[in-house]
């Protein structure tokens, strides 16, 4: 009943925390210059500069104090702030429901959908590969440490966080994608697909596909490679030189035994509080890892937003993030009641 209780209060605090992080960026974008209204009047005295006198009269004209009302209320920029967040919140559903500032005959949430599955392939494979390699490796290093293996991955773990992302990225692209002579042509620059002169049996699609997966999921997995490997070799150390460890050795266990049946699922709960963080990147991709590699994701989309000040695109996918990371960090907590049952929910 404890535990029932407290995920009922964490679900209640998202509530509230959902709308703080919303309702400080919504107003931001609201205050900030160079929003939709001053680009597109920036369009028009542009679109003006170029033509006659006649135009340029004519221009100068609609871009007057009247016309900037007109475009504020068009856009639902004359009303109160907080009138404004409510129908972005509730009317629009948290923005999802506006049309693009950019590509008017589109909304925010038809956008999303046509780049979420692309986040999603990338994201899914990165998040198992990185789990599936660090986990077992930082189990290794601590069960081998001060020897040969534990110091010769160690110097290619700290190697890996020591690299950026992008640094990485535009390098395996120099190496395996033949953009300098001598080096391996392997790999497609960037997309998600190849170009067929027919229709693709099932087995040249995939190949295709997983051809222009391997880079960027290498840079994704490259990104907490270091940072997941000495964690769980860290806390798996740490519940080794335990007390109850060493107590349950005494009895008569063996060290594997004791490893494995007690240390290791308590070495677990570290690695649980960093699955939220994971989870949003899942969803929202890396808008530098897409970017280099010119992957059609939900990271490229938000930083196209961003840049094109397409807020109403910008502030879905915020808060859908928002949404993403709420609920990985959920399902941390709700991971410690299976991971270590003494956790005691009635405290927190």
């Amino acid at each position: 009943m404890d535990r029932l209780s407290y995920i009922l209060r964490r679900l209640l605090l998202s509530v509230p925390t959902f709308i703080g992080i919303t309702l400080v960026c919504f107003a931001l974008t609201r205050f900030l210059p160079g929003g939709p209204v001053e680009m597109k009047l920036m369009r028009m005295r542009g679109a003006g500069a170029s033509g006659e006198s006649g135009a340029v009269s004519a221009v100068a004209r609609q871009v007057s104090d009247g016309y900037r009302r007109e475009l504020e209320a068009q856009f639902g920029f004359d009303k109160p702030i907080v009138v404004q967040y409510y129908n972005w919140l509730v009317k629009n559903k948290m923005g999802l429901a506006l049309s693009s500032y950019d590509y008017p005959n589109r909304t925010a949430w038809e956008l999303i959908r046509s780049r979420l599955p692309v986040s999603l392939t990338f994201g899914i494979a990165a998040f198992l590969l990185t789990y599936l390699i660090c986990v077992p490796l930082g189990i290794a290093k601590a069960l081998y440490q001060t020897r040969m293996f534990d110091a010769f991955s160690s110097l290619v773990v700290f190697a890996a966080y020591a690299v950026p992302s992008f640094a990485l990225a535009m390098l395996l692209k120099t190496l395996f994608c033949g953009t300098v002579e001598g080096c391996w042509d392997i790999f497609p620059l960037g997309g998600v697909s190849g170009d067929f002169d027919s229709e693709p049996s099932l087995w040249e699609f995939l190949s295709d596909r997983i051809r222009h997966m391997v880079l960027p999921v290498a840079c994704y997995v490259a990104g907490s490679f270091a940072m997941l490997t000495l964690l769980m070799k860290n806390s798996l150390l740490d519940q080794i030189s335990s007390d109850y460890v060493r107590t349950v050795i005494a009895k008569g266990a063996t060290r594997a035994r004791a490893v494995w049946c007690h240390a290791f699922r308590n070495s677990l709960i570290p690695l649980a509080t960093g699955l939220g963080p994971m989870i949003s990147l899942v969803f929202a991709g890396s808008i530098i890892i897409e970017t280099i590699f010119e992957i059609p994701g939900m990271g490229r989309l938000s930083w196209d937003a961003l840049v094109g000040r397409d807020y109403a695109v910008f502030l879905a996918l915020l808060a859908l993030t928002s949404v993403f990371q709420l609920v990985g960090n959920l399902i941390s907590d709700i991971l410690y009641m299976f991971i270590d049952p003494r956790i005691d929910f009635a405290r927190k």
